[in-house]
């Protein structure tokens, strides 16, 4: 039995650590967060704000030339091909030769040359002859008309050989059969099909090279059926690719197929991009993303403004410098540095557009 000197003491201990512990203790009151002055240097505030909803549509693409814009050389005659002085790639000006060949036929134009030279010469001294008698009144009128038809019509064949061969490319009477192929423009060759010592044949209509300025290029990109009502002529297209990361080509959808490509079951649509600096290639692979503006309309703000935290979305609502609201909201879709925003704001409202974490991680004690 415990002895009443002990028992009072340890009655008055326990009754004092009772009154201790139903004593309330003082809460410290959380004091607001506010924007100091050097804190609103750094925060951006914008304002939601009612804007059409954009879609975008990514979709795959190839460089093209410019159909407008480029220049096909073909084979006047055949032969064989003697010296190629441009490769693929390579830029010519208009008039440089791009390749020699021996060629029969500019053979024969050259004989046939020599040929009408002489009946020329022939016909002109029958002229004078006759034009003399004619005025000295020894022959009839009709012997110098007959002289005359006889001049003009050997003057026109010597024309017409000189013709052909300034069109196959000889420029004098000692090119025996060369013939000589230049370029009818200036630009770039991007394609090549001869190479030294082949044969050009008659029935060949395959082009030996091809020119383009590539001041401009084309972009046939690939839309699926599913995707087909997303795409109209007019869009806006940006296309990137693999040689230039981050770089951004901007251009217009210019034309968009009427039917479907029968193997792969995609509609081809053309966009058209300026080439100022020659990056282009063709035949270089591409990503092309198409935005529009839908008829929809939603409370829009910039992308920077929404804060990712435990799987949902929340904005930093500025409502003065000590009035600072975190408030949840839901997302719609984010396209070009927008956010569309379906519940949560209102037009009109502000919300911190950069540096926003900040404020967000002393609003919610994170």
């Amino acid at each position: 039995m415990m002895k009443r000197e002990t028992l009072i003491p340890a009655l008055s201990a326990l009754l004092f650590l009772a009154a201790c512990k139903g004593k309330p203790q003082p809460v410290e009151e959380k004091k607001p967060v506010c924007v100091s002055d050097s804190m609103a240097k750094i925060i951006t505030i914008d304002t939601a704000k009612t804007t059409p909803i954009k879609n975008e549509l990514s979709l795959s693409g190839e460089v093209s030339n410019d159909e407008n814009n480029v220049v096909k050389v073909f084979p006047f005659s055949s032969g064989q091909v003697i010296e190629v002085k441009v490769s693929l790639g390579d830029k010519v000006t208009k008039g440089q030769t791009l390749a020699i060949m021996r060629s029969a036929d500019v053979a024969g134009n050259y004989t046939d040359l020599s040929a009408t030279k002489s009946d020329l010469a022939i016909s002109k001294r029958q002229l004078e002859q006759a034009e003399y008698l004619y005025k000295n009144g020894i022959s009839s009128e009709r012997d110098y008309t007959e002289a005359k038809e006889n001049y003009n019509k050997a003057e026109a064949a010597n024309r017409k050989i000189q013709q052909q061969i300034s069109i196959n490319g000889g420029g004098n009477t000692n090119a025996g059969g060369t013939l000589v192929i230049k370029a009818p423009q200036s630009g770039y060759i991007v394609e090549k099909n001869v190479t030294a010592g082949g044969f050009i044949r008659q029935d060949n209509n395959a082009t030996m090279f091809t020119i383009s300025n590539m001041k401009d290029v084309w972009i046939w990109a690939n839309v699926f059926e599913s995707d087909i009502s997303k795409v109209k002529t007019g869009y806006t297209a940006k296309v990137t690719t693999i040689a230039y990361p981050g770089k951004v080509f901007e251009g217009k959808v210019d034309a968009v197929s009427s039917v479907l490509d029968p193997d792969n079951k995609v509609m081809k649509i053309k966009v058209v991009l300026p080439n100022t600096d020659m990056l282009l290639k063709p035949e270089m692979f591409t990503n092309v993303i198409i935005t529009n503006n839908d008829a929809a309309t939603s409370v829009s703000v910039p992308a920077k403004a929404v804060i990712f935290d435990s799987s949902k979305n929340f904005v930093v609502v500025y409502n003065s410098a000590c009035d600072l609201k975190v408030r949840e909201v839901s997302v719609i879709k984010t396209v070009d540095d927008v956010t569309y925003i379906a519940s949560g704001l209102q037009a009109g409202d502000k919300v911190v557009s950069k540096n926003g974490l900040l404020l967000y991680d002393a609003i919610t004690g994170d």
